[in-house]
């Protein structure tokens, strides 16, 4: 990826998160963007989404973002000046899911076995 790209993908980035945080605020999830990629064109833009919900509708608000893709739009555009401003599409970034699910995994793994009675060494198995 070319350095314009990868400054034009962060500046989207951090401009898209405030527009999320001013305008999409809710009451059931917590929106975070983290990572936006811009095509080499400069044409598009995708926005991988995390969202931590209590209610499981992550695909509706990914659906309610793109559908409200206009706006959001126009909002970073008023902050991000191009002579040709890309279109945003957002996805759903799971990594934040299995996140969750590795550290309960750990959290419900066996405590580890008793060490050793003092005096004993442990077994050499070269």
């Amino acid at each position: 990826m070319s350095q314009r790209v990868e400054r034009v993908s962060e500046l989207v980035k951090r401009e898209l998160s405030m527009v999320l945080e001013r305008h999409y605020r809710m009451d059931n999830a917590i929106l975070t963007v983290h990572e936006v990629r811009a095509t080499p064109d400069l044409k598009q833009c995708f926005a991988y989404v995390g969202i931590i919900s209590t209610k499981g509708n992550e695909e509706a608000i990914i659906e309610k973002l793109n559908k409200d893709r206009g706006f959001i739009q126009k909002e970073v555009h008023k902050r991000v000046i191009m002579k040709n401003s890309p279109q945003i599409f957002f996805r759903l970034d799971k990594s934040v899911e299995k996140g969750v699910r590795i550290i309960n995994a750990l959290d419900n793994l066996p405590p580890p076995a008793d060490p050793l009675p003092e005096g004993e060494e442990e077994p050499d198995f070269k």
